[in-house]
């Protein structure tokens, strides 16, 4: 058996779609499997009759594993498997452009209609891509993502060059910068007085990622709130294990992976429950508005709830033990075991 991947997940960062992606791939060679990658081509519709033509001139024993909410054109004699990560869609409409949401929605129907075998990575998302893609429930395969455990409750010290630049407290947003993580209404809850009296700021750690203009406007021009922009994966850890707070006000996720990496890291995390965060915020303090005033209310309850402000740090890591890749990995491997018998 021989799994291919597309090349986008070594080509480029997309966020988690690329972490699932590398980590499954690095899970399989760890146990002896070998793995490929296919090739892109220079737009969506070029990449996918590349890897329609890859998979016409598939080999027994070869899968092609699409791990982005795409896949063939049509349908090939090669044992393939698609990965959707869900419908931001069905639940909000800053997903995507039309246009956007347009191409995403022909690239999963068709990908659905072509493939063997269906992953989702939540109970959410699969119930979402039964009703919108009329899919049988019971046709399609949860797998939960995991995480490094190990990686983010090691010790890290921030970098000289980031600590100089921050306050000693702070409460910590760290992800895209994109519609759907709801940033606008986040960094207005952070210019009220009621988060002022905290006297702890918000950071903002990742990269613009698309329509981000608003969000950006909105960052660039509050008092009480400091952009990052992108950081790297050590100060990513360290920000998180430092932190007052971590939130994640986010409309839709489809997984959450910030989420369980702040738990891991030992971070007080205040999240949505919006998609599949109800299934992996565990022990994290509920934001159930998300208005700016809601959310407000809701950080300025948790930063004064000292009980749990003590009690989750420990409650967040033991949850997010759960959530391990090697599981994640055993899980694809069946289902490409059962896709190449047939």
């Amino acid at each position: 058996m021989k799994v291919f991947f597309p090349d986008r997940i070594v080509n480029r960062h997309v966020g988690g779609n690329t972490t699932y992606a590398l980590n499954i791939r690095d899970g399989l060679k760890q146990r002896g499997i070998a793995t490929g990658l296919i090739p892109s081509g220079r737009g969506r519709i070029s990449t996918m009759a590349r890897e329609t033509l890859r998979g016409l001139t598939s080999s027994p024993g070869e899968i092609l594993h699409y791990s982005a909410d795409t896949g063939p054109l049509l349908h090939t004699r090669g044992a393939s498997v698609v990965t959707v990560h869900g419908v931001a869609s069905r639940w909000i409409d800053v997903a995507r452009t039309a246009r956007q949401e347009a191409t995403w929605r022909f690239r999963v129907s068709t990908a659905i209609k072509s493939t063997r075998r269906l992953i989702t990575v939540s109970q959410s998302a699969a119930d979402d891509i039964s009703e919108v893609f009329g899919v049988e429930r019971q046709l399609i395969t949860v797998i939960p993502h995991g995480i490094d455990s190990e990686m983010f409750s090691s010790p890290r010290v921030i970098s000289d060059e980031l600590r100089a630049q921050i306050p000693s407290q702070f409460v910590l947003y760290l992800g895209n910068v994109e519609p759907r993580k709801n940033l606008i209404d986040l960094v207005r809850a952070f210019e009220t007085d009621e988060i002022r009296s905290f006297g702890v700021p918000l950071l903002i750690a990742g990269k613009p990622a698309w329509n981000f203009d608003d969000a950006m406007k909105t960052i660039n021009a509050a008092s009480n709130v400091q952009y990052l922009g992108f950081v790297s994966d050590s100060d990513r850890v360290a920000l998180m294990q430092a932190c007052s707070l971590f939130v994640f006000p986010s409309l839709y996720e489809g997984f959450g992976f910030p989420v369980l990496e702040a738990m891991a890291a030992g971070a007080p995390v205040v999240t949505s429950r919006r998609g599949s965060l109800a299934e992996v915020a565990g022990p994290a303090y509920e934001m159930s508005d998300l208005t700016a005033y809601g959310l407000a209310d809701t950080i300025s309850k948790a930063l004064s709830d000292t009980a749990w402000l003590a009690r989750v740090p420990d409650d967040g890591r033991e949850w997010a033990r759960q959530f391990e890749w090697g599981k994640s990995v055993d899980e694809h491997i069946r289902v490409y075991g059962e896709v190449v018998s047939e």
